[in-house]
Protein backbone atom coordinates (compact mmCIF):
# COMPACT_ATOMS: atom_id res chain seq x y z
CA UNK A 1 0.00 0.00 0.00
CA UNK A 2 1.49 3.70 -1.08
CA UNK A 3 1.21 6.33 1.57
CA UNK A 4 0.39 9.56 -0.11
CA UNK A 5 2.45 12.53 1.56
CA UNK A 6 1.63 16.13 0.64
CA UNK A 7 5.50 16.60 0.16
CA UNK A 8 7.70 14.55 -2.50
CA UNK A 9 11.67 14.85 -2.60
CA UNK A 10 13.16 18.16 -4.11
CA UNK A 11 10.35 20.03 -2.86
CA UNK A 12 10.71 23.52 -0.80
CA UNK A 13 9.70 23.47 2.63
CA UNK A 14 9.52 25.24 5.34
CA UNK A 15 8.97 23.98 9.18
CA UNK A 16 5.48 25.43 10.75
CA UNK A 17 6.26 24.12 14.59
CA UNK A 18 8.80 22.79 16.86
CA UNK A 19 12.34 23.32 17.67
CA UNK A 20 13.60 24.15 14.41
CA UNK A 21 10.29 26.82 13.73
CA UNK A 22 10.85 29.16 10.91
CA UNK A 23 13.69 27.18 9.01
CA UNK A 24 13.32 26.77 5.47
CA UNK A 25 15.04 23.97 3.33
CA UNK A 26 15.00 21.63 0.78
CA UNK A 27 13.54 18.03 1.32
CA UNK A 28 16.21 15.45 0.59
CA UNK A 29 14.04 12.33 1.20
CA UNK A 30 10.74 11.15 2.90
CA UNK A 31 9.80 8.57 4.75
CA UNK A 32 6.07 7.97 4.50
CA UNK A 33 5.81 4.74 6.21
CA UNK A 34 7.31 6.48 9.63
CA UNK A 35 5.80 9.82 8.56
CA UNK A 36 9.15 11.80 8.37
CA UNK A 37 11.01 13.90 6.27
CA UNK A 38 14.56 14.87 5.84
CA UNK A 39 14.88 18.47 5.36
CA UNK A 40 18.42 20.00 3.91
CA UNK A 41 20.04 22.66 6.40
CA UNK A 42 17.51 21.64 9.69
CA UNK A 43 18.12 19.85 12.33
CA UNK A 44 21.64 19.30 11.98
CA UNK A 45 22.57 15.97 14.50
CA UNK A 46 26.12 14.64 15.53
CA UNK A 47 27.00 10.87 14.55
CA UNK A 48 30.22 8.76 15.88
CA UNK A 49 31.67 6.83 12.51
CA UNK A 50 33.41 4.19 12.81
CA UNK A 51 36.78 3.89 11.18
CA UNK A 52 36.89 2.10 7.89
CA UNK A 53 38.91 1.80 4.39
CA UNK A 54 37.20 4.81 3.05
CA UNK A 55 37.39 7.12 6.01
CA UNK A 56 40.17 6.32 7.35
CA UNK A 57 39.71 9.08 10.16
CA UNK A 58 36.50 7.88 11.90
CA UNK A 59 35.09 10.69 14.14
CA UNK A 60 32.12 13.11 14.69
CA UNK A 61 30.36 13.39 11.64
CA UNK A 62 27.24 16.36 11.04
CA UNK A 63 24.21 14.81 9.49
CA UNK A 64 20.39 16.31 8.71
CA UNK A 65 18.11 14.79 10.99
CA UNK A 66 14.49 13.42 10.40
CA UNK A 67 11.18 16.01 11.39
CA UNK A 68 7.53 14.49 11.45
CA UNK A 69 5.81 15.38 8.66
CA UNK A 70 2.89 17.44 9.59
CA UNK A 71 6.03 19.62 10.78
CA UNK A 72 6.28 21.09 7.46
CA UNK A 73 4.38 22.73 4.61
CA UNK A 74 5.60 23.73 0.72
CA UNK A 75 6.86 27.22 0.20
Amino acid sequence: MKIKTHVKAEDEVIVISGNHKGKQGTVTSVNAAKSQVIVEGVRKIKKAMRRTEENQDGGIEEQDGPIHISNVKKV
